[in-house]
């Protein structure tokens, strides 16, 4: 097993998913402020579950014997739009589903690391299906319809 490969491969997300996630409460916290109270849970109830993502990629570089590094977080312009945030998450998800499949084949030689990160997977598969599904009802009912349903 190549321990540094799902070291990397972990500390890497930590640093990223910890980003996404300050990003995802900062706009639910937004959304609700401008009345979109469900949109607004939506995004703080991810921040939390990321979170708990977050806590078990620090477990498990611990386990392997590794210090876990706080790297810095970039800065990002959060969107007060509630479709535009959509559609820009929604566009950022594919990527990285992508991306996760490629570095889950870096790891398959650390049975461990591999089930945390395909569980993961399956995780933000069905984040990018519900932001595709928002971006086409948006689409089919128009914007205000859909800003009425996130109320």
């Amino acid at each position: 097993m190549e321990t540094k490969k799902s070291i990397e491969a972990l500390q890497f997300f930590v640093t990223h998913l910890a980003e996404g996630a300050i990003v995802h409460k900062q706009q639910g916290m937004i959304f609700k402020s401008q009345g979109f109270s469900k949109l607004g849970q939506k995004y703080i109830d991810h921040f939390n579950e990321e979170m708990g993502w977050v806590e078990k990629f620090t477990e498990r570089i611990l386990d392997l014997g590794a210090a876990v590094k706080f790297e810095g977080m970039k800065s990002r312009d959060l969107i007060c739009d509630p479709i535009e945030y959509v559609k820009a998450d929604c566009a950022i998800q594919q990527p990285g589903v992508e991306m996760l499949m490629t570095c889950m084949e870096g790891v398959k030689d650390d049975p461990t690391t591999y089930d945390i990160l395909k569980d993961y997977l399956k995780d933000e598969e069905e984040d990018l299906y519900w932001s595709q599904e928002q971006v086409e009802l948006i689409e089919k009912i128009g914007t205000q319809n859909w800003l009425v349903l996130q109320l």
